[in-house]
């Protein structure tokens, strides 16, 4: 007889977005006509840029000729697309071999498929408010969680205490869903911390294109220390609208090792085990991306969204609100006011307001009081959803 994985008993309903869809709906059958104006969506709302789509058609043009056919492909991923992701770290001042850049279908297979790099007796920290994919995976995995709170005091940053113990680190920065992004001389403590400790920091950048302060980090090897402790996970969803295309890719160090074994060669085993990688024509648009008029299309992007944000904070900070993130971030993390907890204020914006955001009682229990607003929707609807939130601290 088969045995499943029992683990899967420990999972709860996953309410927060259904949930959300389920209001909304109720809402514009009792009010037809009403305009409600989406701040909860974390999708992007732009298309993808000209130098990318072009690049998409040429490589799908390649497939259709014998002389240019590609078939299977190298299971970390081209070559030409790791070398250009090698080169973009060099605009952080790092240096990284393309042999240490990974490809992958996108920043959440490989949050998942990281974890069976670690024993399954590892501990694993996440910070919460946390992005629900790193509790889930390591449910999954059968590995004990443990959870660092935060808040308005640290401002969702929290720093390691000397007497904290894990063996995988979860770190998100600019973070999601709170926004907030760690600068040097925070980032620099975790590292120490995890090296410190023999952990190993797993680094969501995914956000890192929408860093727009010196002080803030693109990417944790900017960090001295870093190599010997962290594997960063990015993708090119938000970076250059790829959340219907799925691509991201994964820095794994050749300096990263514990207990004799080489993280590197652990993953490219696990790649060449598992997967016959990412489809040809994605890469050819991926490597698009990181051509000089590629990024600078991107960034084109970015800017329209960071005017979302900025739209959202003018607002905010005129009706005297608390709130973190948007600067760096495409997500404004949001205290309720006068004392509400997160779903009273969403039905309270739904109704009232015709505003939709996200509870943040769905990223955890210290999200209670927090409500998230999202910069990717339209520009029009941003600015009047912000008009409108003035009114309501």
């Amino acid at each position: 007889m088969s045995h499943p994985n029992c683990n899967y008993r420990a999972f709860r309903d996953s309410y927060l977005f259904s949930t959300i869809y389920r209001r909304t709906e109720e809402y514009l059958a009792a009010h037809p006509g009403a305009r409600v104006l989406n701040l909860g969506v974390g999708d992007v709302s732009l298309p993808i840029s000209k130098t990318v789509i072009a690049a998409l058609h040429a490589a799908v043009e390649e497939q259709a000729d014998a002389k240019t056919f590609h078939g299977y492909l190298p299971e970390c991923g081209l070559p030409g697309l790791r070398k250009a992701i090698a080169a973009h770290y060099g605009r952080y001042g790092v240096e990284l071999e393309p042999e240490e850049v990974f490809i992958s279908s996108g920043a959440i297979d490989d949050i998942a498929d990281i974890l069976a790099l670690f024993d399954k007796e590892d501990t694993a920290l996440v910070l919460e408010p946390t992005y629900p994919a790193y509790v889930e995976t390591n449910l999954i995995a059968g590995h004990e969680i443990k959870y660092l709170e935060s808040g308005k005091e640290d401002r969702f940053l929290p720093l390691p205490a000397p007497d904290l113990k894990a063996d995988i680190i979860y770190l998100c920065s600019p973070g999601n869903p709170t926004g907030a992004a760690y600068d040097r001389k925070a980032l620099k403590a975790w590292v120490d911390f995890a090296n410190r400790i023999g952990a190993v920091i797993l680094f969501d950048a995914a956000y890192e294109i929408f860093v727009s302060e010196p002080q803030i980090p693109h990417s944790i090897y900017e960090i001295d220390g870093a190599k010997t402790c962290a594997i960063e996970i990015c993708s090119l969803s938000k970076t250059a609208g790829f959340t219907g295309m799925r691509l991201g890719y994964t820095i794994v160090p050749k300096t990263l090792s514990r207990d004799c074994m080489d993280f590197n060669a652990m993953w490219t085993r696990d790649r060449t085990s598992k997967t016959n990688g990412v489809s040809y024509i994605l890469q050819k648009g991926a490597e698009a991306v990181f051509t000089e008029q590629g990024w600078e299309e991107c960034l084109e992007n970015i800017n329209r969204y960071h005017a979302n944000s900025k739209a959202l904070m003018e607002a905010l900070d005129e009706a005297g609100a608390w709130y973190c993130g948007g600067k760096n971030s495409p997500y404004v993390w949001v205290q309720c006011p006068e004392g509400l907890d997160s779903w009273t204020f969403f039905d309270r914006l739904l109704n009232e307001l015709q505003i939709v955001g996200v509870p943040g009682e769905g990223f955890g229990k210290c999200g209670r009081d927090y409500i998230r607003f999202s910069s990717f929707g339209d520009p029009e609807d941003t600015k009047e959803a912000a008009r409108r939130l003035k009114t309501v601290f």
